[in-house]
């Protein structure tokens, strides 16, 4: 635009020069002296002045394009996912942390395991006493299947704000403008995904905790079937022989 109006002017200019030196002339009875030469070199100085004017303003356009670019690739991605993710995390781990009867702590399992567990019992053992550990074994077992039942509820419940989020994720990266939005959007993705993998992390370690509660009460009602064996077997010193009376 500046261009074709430097060209205007300059061409207006010229067409007046020579217009008011043949109008002028003879009013005055004077004649003007055209140099040809010179006006040539007038106008190409004009033309090298108007090169320079046109590099000018491409170089400014470059400039402005590159600032545009740069403010793109710096330009932060309009959508996130963490809140909805943090959120997720933290049901799955409400879900574990209100785990029945055995939590999910070392101190808690030991102290478990020694008191209903034992590895041996000894024969002096009441039968009240292999009844309420057997009950209490099974009572175990039984919550840590409904436990793991659970974590898998939490865990389907999640699958809907996981597709909810794959959604907006992959539709900003495509319409990501700049490397930053770009990588936001990769990265929030691979957040998602970690999410997933924390999900199914708790959901192995609900499913082992159950079947190891099972596993036990297995191998501890074998040894409380050995323990009262051992006791009916020992009956003490049988039968002893006596006198008695028949008739008085």
């Amino acid at each position: 635009m500046i261009r074709h109006r430097l060209r205007a002017l300059l061409i207006a200019g010229a067409a007046a020069f020579t217009i008011t030196a043949f109008a002028s002339g003879p009013a005055r009875a004077q004649w003007i002296v055209f140099d040809p030469t010179n006006y040539a070199q007038n106008i190409l100085t004009a033309a090298r002045e108007l090169q320079q004017v046109n590099n000018e303003i491409q170089m400014l356009e470059n400039q402005a394009t590159s600032l545009i670019n740069q403010a793109r690739n710096l330009a932060s991605l309009p959508y996130s996912s963490l809140t909805q993710l943090q959120q997720q995390i933290t049901q799955t781990q409400q879900l574990l942390a209100q785990a029945q009867r055995i939590a999910y702590s070392v101190s808690s399992i030991d102290q478990s395991f020694t008191q209903t567990y034992p590895q041996a019992y000894s024969s002096g053992t009441s039968s009240q006493q292999l009844l309420t550990d057997a009950k209490s074994r099974w009572q175990n077992a039984l919550a840590g299947f409904q436990d793991t039942m659970r974590v898998q509820a939490g865990v389907v419940s999640n699958l809907n704000t996981t597709r909810t989020q794959i959604n907006a994720l992959v539709s900003s990266s495509q319409s990501a403008t700049g490397a930053l939005q770009a990588a936001q959007s990769g990265n929030q993705l691979v957040a998602l995904q970690t999410t997933q993998l924390a999900d199914l992390t708790a959901l192995m370690a609900s499913i082992a905790r159950a079947q190891s509660l099972d596993a036990a009460r297995t191998l501890e009602t074998q040894a409380q079937a050995q323990a009262q064996t051992q006791a009916f077997l020992n009956y003490g010193a049988g039968y002893q022989a006596g006198s008695a009376q028949m008739f008085h």
